[in-house]
C-alpha cells in the first residue's frame, strides 16, 4: 500500500484564512492580537527578522509623511498678473510706451523723460503688487511641516529577538513589534498585543478631540467601521502615552497612518481652496470694468474718426475712393482713448485695499485676533456660519470639578455643592456654600475626607506657565481633584505634607478604580499602624465595595440600602448631565490588615499582596463612602454671550466635536446653542449618523435655526460639513485647536486656530489665530470685519465716483471736440497721490452702531449694486461736467457767477473756435491767437507761427483749473463717502479726524505741484490766483448737495443694507440680554 499522505487543507479553508488575514490587515482593531500578528507574519516574542523588515520597507516605503514640491518662483510671479485689472493696466502701460516712440513731435525734438512717467508708474505698481503676492504665497504652506514635527524620531523595536531602544522611527514597517512607555510619542499606528502595566492611557485630544486621556486594552472591537474614538486597542502615531506601558504591532506607517491621512486631507483642502469673497468681488468688478472701459475707449476713438480718416464717394455709389489717413491725428485720438482707460482704472485701489486690510489686522491684533492672511479680514465680515470645535475652543480644555456630593448627618440624605471656576487656578472660583476652615473650626469630617482623597489619589502638579496661567502637569482629572481640594481647604493646605504615600494600587478596567496607601505624618515621620487607603473610581464599582458611610460629625455608620440607592440615583443624575462622576472612599484601621503598618519595605508582610494586581479588589473592600465629585471640561464663561451675539447678527453656530454625544449636548445647552435639553431633537447627531444621511437631510440638519451639534466627529466629517455648507453658498468660519481640525481649517473660508492650546499644525493651516483662545474674540473680529468691509465700500465708492468723473471729463472733451483738458500724467497724479490719503483715511471710519444686527452679506453680492452704480454715474456726470465746464469757462468767458476772471489778461475765444480748434490752421488772419499771465510770467501765442498753440501749449491755465477743480471735488466727495446713506449733518467729516488730516495732506501736495516751478513744468500746470480759486470752489461745492439728495433717496426709498427683521431681532436681543445676565 502506498504511504498515507498528510491531510491537505481544503480550498474553502485556505480562502477563509486568506479572508481573515485580509480583514486583520484592513481593520486590525476588529481582529484579535494573534490574528493581527499572523496576518503580518510576525512572532510578538521575537519581532520581524531583518530580511523580512527590508522586504517590507521596500514595499511600504519609509515611515514618514510626504513632502510636496512647492510652486516654482516663475509660476508664482506669473500668477500675480492673472487678474483683470492688472491685465488692463499692463496693456495701458504697453500702449503708452509704444505711443512715446510713434508720437508725432517737432523735427529734432528728443524723447522727454516725462513721456515715460505714465507707463513707468503703472509698471512700478504692478511690480510692487507682484513682489507682495509672491512673498505672501511663498510663506503660506507650513502646516505640513508642522505635522512632521509630531512624528517620533526614535522607537523601541524588537528585531531578530533583540530590543533596539534607539531605532530610527522612519525605518519602521508594518509588522514591527514596538514598546510604548509613559511619556513616549507613538511612532506609527499600532495594534496593542500585550499590556506591561495594569493599564495604559494615551493623550489623543489633538487627534480625536477627546478631553481626557483614553484607556487602551488588547480586546478587539466588533465594528470594522468604528470611529477613531472607539478603537480602544489601537495606538495612533503622533499621540503620547501619559501612563503605563504596552507592546504593540505596527499596522500602518507613513501616509497610511491617521496623521498621514490628515496630511492628505490638508493637501486636498489646499487644492479645493477658493478665492476669498473679496477677491471674487474684485475679480468680477475687474471683468466688468475691463469690458466697460474697452467699449467706451473704442467708442471714443471711433467717434472721432472724421479727424484722422476721410474719403470721397461717387454719386449713387457706396464705394469710397481717394481715402486719406492722418496717422498723427489717429495716434492723438488713440492716446485720448488710452488716457480714458488710465482715468477709468482705479490704479490706487489695490494699494488702498491692502492698506485698509493691514489697518484692520492691527485693530484685530489689539483684540487678540491675529490675522495671518490679509483678505481673511474682510471674509470674517460676511461669515454666515461658525463651525466650532468644542474642546479647547468653546470649553477651557481644563477638567474642572463642578459638583460635589457628600452625606449629611442622615446617610440617605445627600448635600450637593456647586463648584465654580473653569481653570486650574484654585483662586478662580470656590465650593459654593462650603464653610471656610479655620484652626478653631476645621472642615467637617466628610469634607475633610473628600479633600484628603482628592490630594492623596493624585500624581498631578499644578504649576504656573510663563504667561502666569495655571496649568496641570499630569492627568487632567487628577488636576481637577487637586484644585477641588484647594478650594475646600481655602489655602489651609497647599502641600501634601500631612501624609506620606506608601503604595499605589493602579487603575485597571475590571475594578474601575485606583487607590493609594498613605501613612499620616507627624514631625515628618510616618505613624506606625495608622495607614489609610484612599480610593477613587467609577461610582457603580466603588459603591459595590463600600460598606460604610462617613458622616460630617465624624461618625462612620453602615451604608444602608436607602443610602446606597440615594448615592446611585445622584450619580446617575450627574452622568445624565454629562459629568464625569467619581466616587471617593477610604479605609483605615484594623480592616486594612497588614497594610495598616506597611512602610514600603520589600520585607514587610503586606508587600506580596501589593505585587499581585488580582488581589486589589479584595483590598478595596469594606470601604467607607465619603462623596461624589462631578467633573467636566467646562465652557468658557464668555462663550454664552458670544453665541447670543452671533444669533443677533444672523450667524449660525455649528458645534463639531470628537467628544461623546451627552457631553456635547450639555455644553451646547450651557452656551446657548440649545435653549434646553429638550431642544436637541433633530439638531444633535453623531458623525456616523451624519454620514448616513442624504445630502438634503444633512443640509436641513446643518441649517436648523439656532445651530446644531455633531459629536463623535472624525476629520472627514468636519470637512464634509464645511464642504456642504460652502456648496450651499454659506461663508464658513471653522475654529479648532487640534491636528484633527487642520484639514477643515484649511478647507473653510476662514480657519481660526487657538493660540494658546492650539497645535502648530492647526495654526499653520489657519487664516487667523486667537491669541487668548477666546471664542468671543471671534465675534469681535466679525464686527471688525464688517466695519472694514463698510469702510472698503466707502473708499471704493469714493474712488470709483471720482474715476467716473474723469472718464466723463475725457469723454465730453472728445465728444465736444475740445482740446484735451487733462493729460495722462495729471490723471495718474490724481489717482495715485491726491486720492490716496483720503481713500486710506476712510479705512478709519468708526463702525455703525447697528453693525452686529445686520444679516451677513451674501457671498455673491456685487461690490457695486445697481443703486450704487446710479449714484456713481450721477456724481460722476457732475464731476466730469464741472471739470470740462471750468476749462470751457476760462477759454470763453472773462467772468462767471460774478467772479472776475480777467486778472490774468487771457484772450477769450468763441465756443465754435474752442470746439473746432483742430481747424485753427484754416482760419487765416481772422484768428489772432491769445495770451495770458500766470506766476509772474506771460505766455504769448499771438504770432502767426504759434497762434494755434494757444489750444495746445497755451491750455496750461485752463488745464490747471480743470485739474484743481477735480482735486477739490474729490476732497468734498471724500466727505460724502463717510457713510453710504447717513447725512453729513448727522455724521460730519470731523467724526474721522484722519480724513481731515488726509484732506489737508492732499491739498498740501496739490499746492506743492502748483507753486513749485520745477514740479509745475512736469505736470504742465501754472499757479492760480484768488479769483480762480473762487471759481474752482464754486464749481466743486454742488457735489455735496447732489450726494445729500442721493443719500436721502437711498435712506427712504432704496433701503439697502437692511438690518435683521424685527422677528429675528427680538429673540436675538433676548438671548444677548440673558447671556449678559448669566455671565
Amino acid at each position: 500500500m502506498p504511504p498515507k499522505k498528510g491531510k491537505t487543507p481544503s480550498k474553502a479553508t485556505a480562502a477563509k484564512k486568506g479572508a481573515s488575514a485580509a480583514s486583520a490587515l484592513a481593520a486590525p482593531w476588529a481582529a484579535s492580537a494573534s490574528d493581527v500578528a499572523s496576518a503580518h507574519g510576525v512572532d510578538p516574542a521575537n519581532g520581524l527578522t531583518s530580511a523580512a523588515a527590508r522586504d517590507a520597507l521596500a514595499r511600504h516605503g519609509p515611515n514618514e509623511l510626504d513632502k510636496e514640491d512647492g510652486k516654482p518662483l516663475w509660476k508664482l510671479v506669473l500668477e500675480q498678473f492673472d487678474d483683470a485689472l492688472v491685465k488692463i493696466l499692463l496693456a495701458a502701460a504697453a500702449v503708452s510706451f509704444a505711443l512715446v516712440w510713434v508720437e508725432d513731435r517737432a523735427p529734432g525734438a528728443p524723447i522727454d523723460l516725462v513721456d515715460f512717467v505714465e507707463p513707468g508708474v503703472i509698471l512700478l505698481i504692478l511690480i510692487l503688487n507682484a513682489i507682495v503676492g509672491v512673498w505672501q504665497e511663498s510663506n503660506a504652506e507650513n502646516a505640513l511641516e508642522a505635522l512632521k514635527e509630531m512624528q517620533s524620531d526614535t522607537a523601541r523595536v524588537l528585531r531578530d529577538g533583540k530590543w533596539d531602544h534607539a531605532f530610527q522611527a522612519r525605518d519602521l514597517v508594518p509588522g514591527d513589534v514596538v514598546e510604548v512607555r509613559t511619556g513616549d510619542r507613538v511612532p506609527a499606528d499600532a495594534r496593542v498585543v500585550t499590556l506591561k502595566t495594569a493599564t495604559i492611557r494615551l493623550e489623543q485630544a489633538s487627534l480625536t478631540g477627546e478631553s481626557v486621556a483614553v484607556n487602551k486594552d488588547i480586546d478587539a472591537i466588533d465594528d470594522p467601521d468604528a470611529e477613531l474614538q472607539a478603537k480602544g486597542c489601537m495606538l495612533f502615531g503622533g499621540t503620547a502615552a501619559s501612563q503605563g506601558a504596552c507592546v504593540a504591532i505596527v499596522t500602518h506607517t507613513g501616509m497610511r497612518t491617521e496623521i498621514g491621512k490628515i496630511q492628505a486631507q490638508i493637501q486636498a483642502a489646499s487644492e479645493e481652496e477658493e478665492d476669498t469673497p473679496l477677491k471674487q468681488k474684485l475679480d468680477r468688478f475687474g471683468d466688468q470694468l475691463t469690458w466697460g472701459i474697452g467699449l467706451v475707449c473704442l467708442f471714443v476713438w471711433l467717434m472721432n474718426y472724421q479727424f484722422f480718416i476721410s474719403w470721397k464717394r461717387a454719386p449713387g455709389s457706396f464705394v469710397p475712393y481717394d481715402v486719406e489717413f492722418n496717422f498723427a491725428k489717429c495716434t492723438f485720438y488713440f492716446k485720448i482713448a488710452v488716457a480714458l482707460a488710465v482715468a477709468a482704472i482705479p490704479e490706487g485701489l489695490p494699494a488702498v485695499i491692502t492698506t485698509c486690510l493691514a489697518l484692520g489686522t492691527r485693530k484685530m491684533a489689539k483684540k487678540n485676533a491675529i490675522v495671518r492672511k490679509l483678505q481673511s479680514v474682510e471674509t470674517l465680515g460676511c461669515t454666515s456660519v461658525i463651525c466650532s470645535d468644542k474642546t479647547g475652543t468653546l470649553t477651557t480644555n481644563n477638567m474642572s470639578a463642578v459638583k460635589l456630593v457628600v452625606p449629611t448627618i442622615k446617610p440617605d440624605v445627600l448635600k450637593t455643592y456647586d463648584v465654580t471656576g473653569t481653570s486650574y487656578d484654585a483662586s478662580d472660583g470656590a465650593v459654593v456654600g462650603a464653610p471656610k476652615p479655620t484652626k478653631s473650626k476645621p472642615l467637617d469630617a466628610s469634607l475633610a475626607a473628600v479633600s484628603k482623597v482628592c490630594r492623596g489619589c493624585n500624581d498631578a502638579v499644578i504649576e504656573m506657565d510663563a504667561h502666569g496661567h495655571a496649568k496641570c502637569a499630569g492627568q487632567p482629572t487628577e488636576g481637577a481633584l487637586r484644585v477641588l481640594a484647594s478650594k475646600l481647604e481655602r489655602g489651609a493646605k497647599t502641600k501634601d505634607d500631612d501624609f506620606k504615600k506608601m503604595a499605589t494600587l493602579e487603575f485597571d478596567r475590571d475594578r474601575k478604580s485606583m487607590s493609594v496607601v498613605i501613612a499620616p505624618t507627624g514631625g515628618g515621620k510616618a505613624n506606625a499602624n495608622a495607614n489609610e487607603l484612599l480610593v477613587k473610581g467609577a461610582p457603580e464599582h466603588v459603591l459595590e465595595r463600600c460598606a460604610f458611610v462617613q458622616l460630617p460629625n465624624g461618625d462612620v455608620v453602615p451604608l444602608t440600602k436607602a443610602a446606597r440607592a440615594a448615592v446611585v440615583k445622584r450619580a446617575e443624575t450627574m452622568s445624565a448631565d454629562a459629568l464625569r462622576c467619581l466616587a471617593l472612599a477610604t479605609k483605615s484601621g484594623a480592616s486594612l490588615g497588614a497594610l495598616a503598618s506597611y512602610d514600603g519595605a520589600t520585607t514587610h508582610a503586606a508587600h506580596a499582596s501589593l505585587a499581585d494586581a488580582s488581589g486589589y479588589a479584595a483590598i478595596e473592600s469594606d470601604l467607607v463612602f465619603v462623596g461624589l465629585a462631578g467633573l467636566r471640561d467646562p465652557p468658557r464663561p464668555e462663550v454664552r454671550g458670544a453665541v447670543a451675539a452671533c444669533a443677533s447678527a444672523g450667524i449660525r453656530v455649528v458645534v463639531i466635536t470628537g467628544d461623546n454625544r451627552l457631553t456635547a449636548e450639555a455644553i451646547c445647552v450651557d452656551i446657548g446653542v440649545f435653549d434646553s435639553a429638550e431642544d436637541v431633537a433633530g439638531r444633535s447627531f453623531t458623525g456616523r449618523e451624519f454620514g448616513a444621511m442624504t445630502k438634503a437631510k444633512q443640509f436641513a440638519a446643518l441649517t436648523a435655526p439656532g445651530g446644531c451639534v455633531c459629536s463623535r466627529a472624525e476629520p472627514k466629517h468636519k470637512q464634509d460639513i464645511v464642504r456642504l455648507l460652502k456648496e450651499r453658498g454659506e461663508i464658513v468660519a471653522m475654529t479648532g485647536d487640534g491636528v484633527n481640525d487642520a484639514p477643515a481649517l484649511k478647507l473653510a473660508d476662514i480657519g481660526i486656530a487657538m493660540g494658546i492650546t492650539g497645535t502648530a499644525v492647526a495654526k499653520e493651516a489657519s487664516d487667523m489665530v486667537l491669541a487668548d483662545d477666546n471664542f468671543s474674540s471671534i465675534v469681535d473680529a466679525i464686527s471688525e470685519g464688517r466695519s472694514i468691509y463698510n469702510n472698503m465700500k466707502a473708499f471704493i465708492r469714493y474712488m470709483i465716483s471720482s474715476n467716473v468723473g474723469e472718464v466723463v471729463s475725457i469723454f465730453l472733451t472728445a465728444a465736444l471736440g475740445m482740446p484735451e483738458g487733462l493729460i495722462p500724467v495729471q490723471l495718474l497724479w490724481v489717482n495715485l497721490v491726491t486720492d490716496g490719503p483720503p481713500a486710506t483715511a476712510l479705512g478709519f471710519n468708526p463702525p455703525d452702531v447697528d453693525i452686529m444686527t445686520k444679516t451677513p452679506r451674501k457671498k455673491d453680492e456685487d461690490l457695486i449694486s445697481a443703486w450704487a452704480l446710479v449714484r456713481y454715474l450721477v456724481v460722476g456726470l457732475y464731476v466730469g461736467a464741472a471739470t470740462v465746464g471750468v476749462f470751457a469757462v476760462w477759454y470763453t468767458r472773462s467772468s462767471f457767477l460774478g467772479i472776475d476772471l480777467s486778472g490774468d489778461g487771457h484772450t477769450t475765444v468763441t465756443w465754435h473756435q474752442l470746439s473746432h480748434w483742430g481747424d485753427c490752421a484754416s482760419w487765416g488772419s481772422s484768428f489772432k491767437g491769445g495770451k495770458y499771465s500766470a506766476g509772474g510770467a506771460t505766455f504769448d501765442y499771438t504770432s502767426p507761427a504759434n497762434k494755434c498753440d494757444y489750444f495746445t501749449e497755451g491750455k496750461a491755465k485752463a488745464s490747471t483749473l480743470s485739474l484743481t477743480t477735480l482735486v477739490v471735488i474729490e476732497m468734498f466727495n471724500a466727505c460724502n463717502a463717510l457713510s453710504e446713506d447717513i447725512s453729513l449733518f448727522v455724521m460730519p467729516p470731523w467724526i474721522n479726524p484722519w480724513l481731515m488730516v488726509a484732506m489737508f495732506s492732499s491739498f498740501a501736495l496739490h499746492f506743492l505741484i502748483l507753486y513749485v516751478p520745477a514740479l509745475a513744468t512736469i505736470f504742465s500746470i501754472v499757479p492760480l490766483d484768488a479769483n480762480e480759486w473762487a471759481l474752482v470752489c464754486a464749481c466743486a461745492a454742488p457735489v455735496w448737495l447732489i450726494d445729500e439728495v442721493l443719500k436721502f433717496i437711498g435712506r427712504n426709498f432704496i433701503m439697502e443694507g437692511k438690518t435683521t427683521t424685527e422677528k429675528q431681532k427680538k429673540p436675538a436681543a433676548k438671548k444677548v440680554a440673558a447671556a449678559k445676565k448669566k455671565n
